[in-house]
């Protein structure tokens, strides 16, 4: 039987319009529960979410469970033996005139302003939280908001970008300390394979307290045969660019501007952070990591 080329025209269609099955794999879908305190991300196929958003009143917000992008693991963790306050993936200052936010997710510490879904279906969702970090005297010293963007280009990874503003409702001061800030928690135990890699090549507690542009960890997870990862990317234009890192004898990371010193917002400022997460598993390659890094900051690392 004489076979025909495929026309010109039905090529561009298939590279501009792919399979189905193809384009599902992006598709993603926020829910929110009835009672206001949960946002969750689904993608098509899956029947359980990606992520979690926790939204409650009166306790911090925070992300939990965020799962592997086929859906078969769970990459973070609640409320550990070994740290009780720590709730998955979460922003918590740890000296905001002298009060501490960070082991403190309830107490009389949060309250909650919003919390909305700004873009609930496509190739790309956001949703946006809003809180007030409670002051000694019971007034709100700043307004937090947290504003999410998730994207699913494959089963492969899932891109999540955070823009945090604090808009300060007095004087705030944010005194050195070494650690507080944006802060994650993934899933590990004594005895389980695990590594944290840094953009200077830094592993595991080398990379304590080091400015970088990007840490990776990486551990052995309940129902996969590859390490479970998170990557955060620290953004050029954040204070103190390249932040220093907490990186604690559990695998618990984040960046800490803290550790460079005093920081603060004058009444009726605010202030800015970016990061970045790569969600992926397999083994951590520094090199595919300071291209995705440079294609997100427009920066290259030079070392």
């Amino acid at each position: 039987m004489k076979r025909f080329p495929v026309p010109f025209y039905l090529l561009i269609i298939l590279i501009l319009f792919p399979e189905p099955s193809a384009r599902a794999q992006q598709h993603l879908k926020i829910e929110a529960d009835a009672v206001g305190e949960k946002i969750s991300v689904y993608r098509a196929g899956l029947a359980d979410p990606l992520l979690t958003q926790n939204t409650r009143p009166d306790f911090r917000p925070y992300l939990h469970p965020i799962t592997t992008p086929d859906g078969k693991g769970e990459l973070t963790q609640f409320s550990p033996g070994h740290h009780k306050h720590q709730t998955g993936l979460y922003w918590g200052l740890t000296r905001v005139n002298g009060r501490d936010y960070f082991h403190h997710p309830g107490d009389g510490y949060w309250k909650r302003i919003s919390a909305r879904v700004e873009k609930a279906k496509g190739e790309q969702v956001t949703w946006t939280t809003v809180y007030d970090m409670i002051g000694k005297g019971a007034n709100p010293v700043l307004r937090e908001t947290q504003k999410w963007t998730m994207r699913s280009a494959d089963t492969s990874h899932v891109i999540l970008d955070l823009e945090w503003q604090g808009a300060a409702m007095e004087n705030v001061t944010v005194s050195r300390y070494n650690y507080g800030g944006l802060f994650l928690r993934m899933p590990w135990k004594k005895g389980i394979r695990a590594q944290a890699l840094n953009a200077a090549g830094h592993r595991n507690q080398k990379g304590e307290g080091k400015r970088s542009e990007w840490v990776d960890v990486g551990m052995e997870i309940k129902g996969l045969t590859d390490d479970g990862h998170i990557a955060i990317f620290d953004h050029p234009q954040n204070d103190g660019f390249p932040t220093p890192w907490r990186i604690d004898g559990q695998f618990g990371f984040g960046p800490s501007h803290a550790r460079l010193g005093d920081w603060s917002i004058g009444k009726g400022m605010v202030k800015t952070f970016k990061h970045r997460f790569i969600i992926y598993t397999g083994a951590a390659n520094a090199e595919t990591l300071n291209r995705q890094w440079s294609a997100w900051s427009g920066q290259k690392i030079s070392r």
